[in-house]
């Protein structure tokens, strides 16, 4: 027997890491793999029966699991993050909640006819999203940035903010089922020690926070330690109240001033990781599949009622006022999947509901499986089709992460910036994080590579990682963390590699990604160029002014880092490609103190030729000058003589003209005169032949006759 409760254990911790693999390597919530699990080990092949296992220590089990889940969420709740992160954040997480509450509980109630009290438990159970299905599903689907981040932050706050109401509504019910008691004196108490004992808890391990009274190294174990102390002392003093108080005691610290929680945040979202993925496929297996059968249309009808109506109403109301478009709420209305949260904490109220007879608390846990499986399963496969047809899917991701935020990194952070490229700076160094934010540089202070990181770090539109940081034992997981998630040619390092130290001998494929602004080039090398005075420069490679001349003026020190395309693209320069830079670029270098002495001298030695280069085109242009002047005066007399014999041609000619027009003259009027002598003849001929014509018919005497004759001979006629 033992044997088989070891057996079964280490079964469950195996599978749960296999579904958490699964989970990643698919890009799917890890929920799914973990309930196809416990479904398969319970009630599909009888493998795994959690109440025979562990009897009557499975409630003590799943209680302690979720006071840890609950104090680790309740950790996140800084009330101030709420406000940073706009209106529509803040109304989802208030008004979207409760309009989420009031749709769904009447929904159970009339649909599946569940008692008010089960009904309003149930719709405060799954008013909570959560990071861990919302941010798998974001990673696939990649909507644009600012719906991204509102859907992201709106399941981080809304976790405690859900679990909270969860708990007091349970706190009512479980003080009105107890005849024993009166329900207000109940209630009040509970609501007392809860708040009271919380806030006290928090307060005072806030205090030795601050104080370091724990040594770094039990930090993390004495703060959880303290809260079980509290959750459990808590249930002593006042039955149920314990997760009450471990919420508030969480949400005090995390708003409590002056409290570095990062590292207790780090530890505890390891440990729930595992404790959530446990926790699921033993609730999975203890889950009766005809349970949830037996729901039937009324279970359908409140899926559809949380889907349809509840998440676009609370959208579309917590909207008002926002800038959000028609589209954009249209794919917030269908992007809510329900989480491991609801699951768990649904299975300890049914547990503890069921021991003291309360009628339809078994149905709870069945109903809150199915709209876990409804709501992830159909919008996990339909959100980026959705996305697409709406057009609110995010382009090309030409974002920068870079982990470490060092003098280097925030300047060239800074240049990206201001050409609207987004940037996103990591760190573990408080005092880097604190000037970046000076500069309001966007900044993560932490492990990029934690799961707080995976859950809180907005990387919408980030698509390449820089790891520029002096952490040897760290840069390792980040950069195998990024590798396996954005793809292996997206993520470089700087080669920190000491050849010389045994201890930091790394594998070759980790070796052949430490090539970020080429081979040799180490944040210590860089560091030291920072602080002997190198700046970042940007500079327009143009076809007047191409690479060929930047390495001229700049010589060889000048250290290419980044070059953005006309289309907005980001190219970062690597060992492993050969520098070919295009024209109509802007690139970004690291200019060494030589290399700008040299760009001095070369800029001088440059002016020093183009002022000769200068001269000596306006000694041509002169001399050029000049020549015009007597080439123009050349052919201004050319032209003048040119002129004077065309005109002399044209006088020339009009002389002939002239000539020739009065020969014309001339004979026309011999050939007139001619003309009109021939008529004159013509004429006295006519009058001769008439004269002769009338003589020979009239009678004359021989003295006329004579005188005729004369005529006709020409002789003078003879006076008598």
């Amino acid at each position: 027997m033992v044997e088989h409760i070891t057996g079964m254990l280490a079964l469950i911790g195996v599978l749960s890491l296999l579904c958490q693999w699964v989970g990643w390597k698919l890009r799917l919530p890890a929920i799914l793999p973990l309930l196809l699990c416990g479904l398969l080990l319970g009630p599909g092949l009888g493998v795994l029966d959690p109440d025979e296992i562990f009897g009557d220590l499975l409630f003590p089990i799943i209680s302690l699991g979720v006071a840890v889940i609950l104090f680790e969420g309740a950790l996140t709740l800084n009330f101030k993050e709420i406000k940073e992160h706009g209106r529509m954040v803040t109304h989802l997480v208030t008004i979207g909640a409760f309009i989420t509450w009031a749709c769904i509980a009447p929904a159970a109630h009339y649909l599946l006819g569940f008692d008010w009290a089960i009904a309003m438990l149930f719709g405060a159970l799954v008013v909570v999203t959560g990071p861990t299905v919302i941010v798998p599903m974001l990673r696939t689907v990649k909507p644009k940035s600012n719906l991204a981040s509102i859907l992201r932050w709106e399941g981080i706050v809304i976790d405690p903010i859900g679990a909270l109401l969860a708990v007091l509504v349970f706190e009512y019910i479980a003080a009105a089922a107890d005849p024993t008691t009166h329900v207000l004196n109940a209630l009040g108490l509970t609501l007392l020690l809860g708040f009271g004992l919380g806030a006290a808890a928090g307060f005072l391990t806030g205090i030795a926070i601050r104080k370091n009274v724990f040594p770094h190294y039990l930090r993390n174990t004495a703060v959880l330690t303290i809260m079980l102390g509290i959750f459990v002392g808590s249930n002593i003093l006042q039955e149920e109240s314990g997760l009450l108080t471990v919420t508030v005691m969480g949400i005090w610290l995390a708003n409590m001033r002056g409290v570095d929680i990062a590292d207790i945040l780090e530890f505890k979202e390891t440990l729930t990781v595992l404790l959530i993925s446990a926790l699921f496929i033993l609730l999975a297996a203890r889950l009766d599949s005809g349970a949830m059968l037996d729901l039937g249309f009324g279970g359908l009808g409140v899926l559809l009622v949380a889907m349809f109506i509840a998440r676009p109403l609370s959208i579309w109301i917590s909207g008002l006022g926002t800038n959000l478009s028609s589209k954009d709420k249209w794919f917030l209305s269908w992007v809510a999947p329900r989480g491991i949260v609801a699951a768990a904490i649904s299975s300890l109220f049914a547990i503890k509901l069921e021991s003291v007879g309360l009628e339809g608390a078994s149905s709870i846990v069945p109903l809150v499986f199915l709209i876990i499986i409804g709501t992830v399963v159909i919008q996990s496969l339909t959100a980026g089709r959705w996305a697409a047809f709406l057009g609110v899917k995010e382009g090309s991701n030409q974002g920068v992460l870079i982990f470490g935020a060092s003098k280097f990194s925030r300047e060239l952070a800074l240049i990206l910036i201001s050409k609207n490229i987004k940037v996103i700076l990591a760190d573990n160094n408080w005092d880097n994080i604190r000037q970046a934010r000076m500069v309001n540089i966007p900044v993560y202070f932490g492990n990029p590579a934690s799961e707080h990181a995976t859950n809180y770090m907005d990387l919408s539109g980030i698509g390449r990682v820089l790891v520029i940081s002096p952490y040897r034992q760290l840069n390792p997981l980040v950069i195998f963390h990024f590798q396996d998630l954005m793809g292996t040619e997206k993520v470089y390092g700087l080669n920190n590699a000491d050849s010389a130290s045994a201890r930091h001998q790394l594998s070759e494929s980790y070796l052949k990604r430490l090539c970020l602004f080429g081979e040799n080039i180490s944040y210590a090398k860089i560091a030291t160029l920072m602080a002997k005075g190198a700046v970042l420069k940007i500079t327009n490679i143009t076809e007047n002014f191409t690479f060929a001349h930047f390495k001229k003026r700049y010589g060889e020190t000048a250290m290419p880092l980044v070059y953005l395309t006309k289309e907005g693209k980001v190219k970062v320069f690597s060992g492993v490609e050969a520098i070919v830079l295009p024209v109509g670029i802007e690139l970004i270098s690291l200019l060494p103190q030589e290399a700008q002495d040299q760009a001095v001298i070369q800029r001088a030695v440059d002016d020093e030729a183009e002022r000769k280069t200068k001269a000596l085109v306006e000694a041509d242009a002169k001399v050029a000058a000049e020549a015009r002047v007597v080439r123009e005066a050349q052919e201004a007399q050319l032209r003048a003589i040119e002129k004077s014999r065309r005109k002399e041609e044209e006088l020339a000619l009009f002389e002939v003209d002239e000539k020739a027009r009065l020969l014309a003259e001339k004979a026309t009027l011999v050939q007139q005169e001619t003309i009109e002598l021939s008529n004159k003849l013509t004429e006295q001929e006519a009058v001769k032949k008439t004269a002769k014509d009338q003589l020979a018919a009239t009678p004359v005497d021989d003295a006329t006759r004579d005188t005729v004759c004369e005529l006709k001979t020409g002789e003078e006629p003879k006076v008598v």
